[in-house]
């Protein structure tokens, strides 16, 4: 695993890593999300920093998925957009040959999902070509005036059990 951590700092508003094309890295994709929006000042269970790591979640595992090149990794990078309290997240491949497909199935069919949670938490999303393989990038708004859904719960909220 490709493990070469480029931590900015707070005031550059962005990180970049490339990780492992493997659950493994999917699931660090997800972590260093949540770090990075609690050093950017979002803690880790607040709105912002949940909904971003549900993002990162769905579009890792994707990358990992469906964009996997055996002995390539996937990149991730996080910005916060100047002036516009907004986070763009973007998550690149190494395949460039496969089309993203938005829900091109039935009810029963399993593929194509978690598009809709990318639909959902993010304002604005996309996919942009690249030499070598696609980025998929979504957009969050950090304010809670500019969230698309205002009084959701917390996606990554801890819950009681049974045993309360």
């Amino acid at each position: 695993m490709n493990l070469e951590i480029s931590t900015p700092t707070p005031e550059a508003g962005e990180l970049v890593q490339r990780l492992s094309a493997t659950p493994l890295g999917a699931r660090l994709a997800r972590r260093l999300t949540s770090t990075q929006l609690a050093t950017w000042g979002y803690p880790h269970d607040s709105d912002p920093n949940c909904t971003a790591q549900l993002l990162v979640a769905e579009l890792a595992a994707n990358a990992v998925t469906h964009g996997r090149v055996p002995g390539r990794d996937f990149e991730l990078r996080l910005r916060l957009l100047p002036g516009k309290d907004t986070l763009r997240i973007e998550v690149s491949d190494a395949r460039g040959d496969k089309d993203l497909r938005f829900l091109d199935g039935g009810p029963a069919d399993e593929n194509g999902r978690g598009l809709v949670v990318v639909l959902v938490l993010s304002s604005r999303w996309g996919v942009t070509r690249r030499t070598v393989g696609k980025t998929v990038w979504a957009e969050l708004p950090l304010s809670p005036r500019q969230r698309p859904r205002p009084g959701t719960p917390r996606p990554c909220a801890r819950r009681p059990g049974p045993e309360g």
